[in-house]
């Protein structure tokens, strides 16, 4: 991965880069090495953007009466992907199929939304706090002109703060207006955010896409996307992500390609970029191919044009996308996300079976996997969990306090499936615990006579930097107990989990191209200076302390004047790693 040092792109040569392609086919990016000259020319100055948002990035407004009340209590202990993204290039309702693709993508967060159109030279945003439908109403996609557009959905567990932070962002410099929507986490955002600070910049936000802004504004690289070029070798962690122009639509994924972006095509020809195919189904779009890991895609008025940002690492592809992600119609990092979950199930009956009389998945995540389970087994699959759809992150807590009453209104247990059965349940992972206890303590309750907990993952031990907002490693149950302790602790007659020899054998040929940091604690890109994660602030780190985060530490490193890291510096204490 680069380094945070600038970076100095190599003379550039007259050879291939003049020839556009499709994006139906896939010949290799092209490396930097060979842009030609001729493509440096300066650009005119461009006005700057309009915006129709709650929250641009420059605007600092009161969060006054847009705030929905902060969560009280979250019966979902999993894992947190941070946000969607998706981009539309060359459609006359490129906003409003945006809207649709977020649809699509809200499981991937469903607490802040945005679209940014461009029309006449402007880019247009509306960003807010919500669901993409209490986002976007008819009157606010009028606001949306244009023929391109990005979108982003954002999972926080901030209230107020958080209405700055939702993306895409928008910023304006002397050749014209950017827009951004990321998905991933870098691992060395502190360090580059100290060294912009120190260089004279000021951020109006507490989420590491801004420092992107920041390094595209200072490069001096001609044409644009050599700007977006030269920011990303800057970078280290992971990030996918689409930026919108007055005139271009840049996708870009990190090496190691850690979180997943794909690109397709619909009937007219407008290209499509999502973080997941389910997007693209939705709007009718073609999936054709992957976003390859260290890829930037140029889509203009003239084609769509790949280009290398760097030299290809071996990918290391988040592997909770299948585990627990992603929608189960998706087609992720090249495999059907429904295959993987319902072969982990058949896993789990092979390698740790049990006499029972019924299969059950906690819903919904677990569902598919526990239909291969039941299918391995010869068990019959049943509903003895019935998940409400109308219940949101926030909840009013009872006077007189009901035992468990946060996983009560979200699983209702089916006396009829489980009363005076032996019950196999399946769930995706198990990250604190107090869920599954909560649940198997539900289910036994309604009359089951054993329970036995079947995990369709390995156990949980590190925290994740790349994206996933996973509590500190003193919380995570599997860092501090083994298997029969977990078992006791949740109430369990029995407990397995899906042996992680058994999911890289799944994998074959493919297991070295996933990231497996959850399972092992082996990082692919050690994190630098502090790394923010989205829950470690109880306001998203707008008001908050460092002080109000729990957990260990690493020691840190500055980013020098000159770029580089400086080795000799002494440990600076304010520069702290969560662990």
């Amino acid at each position: 991965m680069a380094t945070a040092a600038a970076a100095n792109l190599s003379p550039l040569s007259s050879s291939s880069f003049t020839k556009r392609h499709s994006i139906s086919s896939t010949p290799p990016p092209t490396p930097f090495s060979l842009l030609p000259k001729t493509l440096l020319k300066p650009h005119t100055h461009k006005p700057l953007f309009t915006t129709a948002a709650k929250n641009p990035i420059s605007v600092v407004i009161s969060a006054t009466n847009q705030t929905p009340n902060p969560p009280i209590f979250d019966s979902d202990d999993k894992p947190r992907e941070e946000c969607g993204v998706v981009g539309i290039y060359g459609d006359p309702e490129a906003a409003r199929l945006c809207y649709l693709a977020l649809h699509a993508l809200q499981h991937r967060g469903q607490e802040g939304a945005g679209i940014v159109s461009v029309a006449g030279n402007l880019l247009h945003s509306v960003t807010g706090v919500g669901l993409v439908s209490e986002v976007f109403t008819e009157s606010k996609l009028r606001q949306l002109p244009g023929a391109s557009a990005i979108g982003h959905v954002r999972y926080s567990t901030a209230g107020a703060s958080m209405l700055k932070n939702v993306q895409p962002f928008v910023a304006g410099y002397r050749f014209g207006s950017v827009g951004v929507a990321h998905n991933g986490n870098l691992v060395n955002y502190q360090a580059l955010r100290d060294y912009l600070e120190d260089n004279g910049s000021i951020f109006n936000t507490s989420s590491d896409t801004e420092v992107v802004l920041h390094l595209i504004a200072i490069s001096k690289t001609r044409p644009f996307f050599l700007r977006i070029v030269e920011a990303c070798e800057k970078l280290q962690g992971a990030y996918s992500m689409v930026f919108l122009t007055e005139d271009k639509l840049v996708a870009v994924r990190d090496p190691f390609g850690f979180r997943p972006l794909v690109m397709g095509r619909r009937a007219n020809g407008s290209v499509v970029f999502a973080s997941e195919t389910c997007a693209l189904d939705l709007i009718e779009a073609n999936y054709e191919r992957e976003v390859y890991p260290g890829e930037v895609l140029v889509v203009d008025k003239d084609g769509v044009q790949s280009l290398c940002l760097m030299p290809h690492r071996e990918p290391k592809s988040c592997i909770f996308e299948h585990i627990y992600f992603a929608m189960p119609n998706s087609v992720v990092f090249g495999r059907s996300v429904y295959e993987s979950r319902r072969t982990f199930g058949e896993i789990l009956a092979t390698e740790a079976p049990v006499d029972c009389d019924v299969v059950i998945a906690v819903p919904d995540s677990g569902v598919v996997a526990a239909l291969g389970y039941a299918a391995k087994a010869g068990v019959p699959f049943q509903q003895g969990l019935i998940r409400s759809h109308y219940v949101g992150r926030t909840f009013i807590e009872p006077s007189q306090k009901i035992r468990d009453f946060g996983v009560k209104l979200k699983l209702s247990p089916v006396r009829a499936v489980l009363e005076g059965k032996r019950v196999v349940v399946v769930d995706d992972s198990i990250v604190r615990g107090t869920t599954s206890s909560k649940i198997v303590r539900l289910i036994k309750e309604a009359g089951a006579k054993e329970v036995h907990m079947r995990i369709a993952s390995p156990p949980i031990i590190a925290s994740c930097y790349y994206g996933v907002d996973t509590p500190s490693p003193e919380e995570l149950i599997s860092n501090r107990m083994n298997v029969e302790e977990i078992r006791e602790f949740i109430g369990s007659d029995s407990l397995a989990f899906l042996p992680f020899d058994s999911l890289t054998k799944l994998l074959g040929s493919d297991s070295n191209h996933y990231c497996y940091a959850c399972f092992s604690g082996n990082y692919p890109v050690e994190p630098t200076g502090k790394v923010k994660r989205v829950g470690d602030f109880v306001d998203d780190g707008v008001t908050g302390s460092t002080e109000s985060i729990d957990g260990g530490w690493l020691q840190g490193t500055r980013i020098n004047q000159d770029g580089g890291r400086d080795s000799n510096q002494k440990p600076v204490e304010e520069e702290r790693v969560m662990l």
